[in-house]
C-alpha cells in the first residue's frame, strides 16, 4: 500500500515511514503547501487542511499537525507552535517559562486522513515538561525542551527510536495505522 503524506518536514515523513514500513506500507511526501487556517484547536488546522489538500490532490492522502500545549502559559504556543517555534525557537520557550515552578506541558498531535469520501481524525499526546534550557541533538522541533513524563531526557536525548515509542505523532500515527489494518 502506498499512502501520501502531506508535509514539508522530511523529518516527519522518516517517523511515519519507520512505523509503517513493517506493514508494507509506503510513505509518499507531497509537499502541497496547504494553508494552515489560524484557529483556537489543531484538530480544526488539520481538517481544514485535508479538504484543501484533497481538493487538489484528488487522490487519498493525510496530514499532521502538532502542538506543545504549555500549563503555566495557558496552553500556549498550541496551535501557533509551529510560528512560536519559527518567531522565538526553544530558547524562548524557555525564558517564557523563566522563574515558572510549573513546566508541565502536553505535546498533541493530530492527524486528519481523508479516505476520499471523508475525513478521519486521529490524535495522540503525550504529558510531560519543559526542561531548563534545550538539550540533546537529535529530532527537531521542541524535541530539545520536551521532557516526556516518566523520563530524565528529552526526547532530542533519546534519539529516534526511543522518542517514536513515546511520541505524540507515534500514537496518532499507531491509530491511522489500525484504521488501515482495519479498513483495507
Amino acid at each position: 500500500m502506498n499512502i501520501v503524506f502531506i508535509t514539508g518536514n522530511a523529518n516527519k515523513v522518516r517517523e511515519a515511514s519507520s512505523l509503517m514500513a513493517p506493514l508494507g506500507i509506503t510513505v509518499e511526501q507531497r509537499d502541497l503547501g496547504y494553508p494552515e487556517l489560524q484557529a483556537d484547536t489543531l484538530e480544526e488546522v488539520a481538517r481544514h487542511g485535508i479538504a484543501w489538500c484533497m481538493e487538489k490532490l484528488k487522490k487519498p492522502c493525510f496530514l499532521e499537525d502538532a502542538g506543545l500545549f504549555v500549563e503555566a502559559l495557558n496552553g500556549f504556543p498550541g496551535p501557533y507552535s509551529k510560528y512560536v517555534f519559527e518567531t522565538i525557537g526553544n530558547e524562548g520557550v524557555v525564558r517564557l517559562l523563566d522563574g515558572a515552578v510549573d513546566r508541565r506541558a502536553v505535546f498533541r498531535s493530530v492527524i486528519a486522513y481523508h479516505d476520499g469520501v471523508q475525513a478521519h481524525i486521529f490524535t495522540g499526546e503525550v504529558p510531560g515538561e519543559i526542561s531548563y534550557a534545550p538539550r540533546g541533538d537529535e529530532g527537531f522541533g521542541y524535541d530539545p525542551v520536551f521532557i516526556p513524563d516518566g523520563h530524565a531526557r528529552t526526547f532530542a536525548e533519546m534519539g529516534t527510536e526511543k522518542k517514536n515509542q513515546l511520541s505524540h505523532r507515534g500514537k496518532s500515527l499507531n491509530k491511522l495505522i489500525n484504521y488501515f489494518k482495519e479498513h483495507t
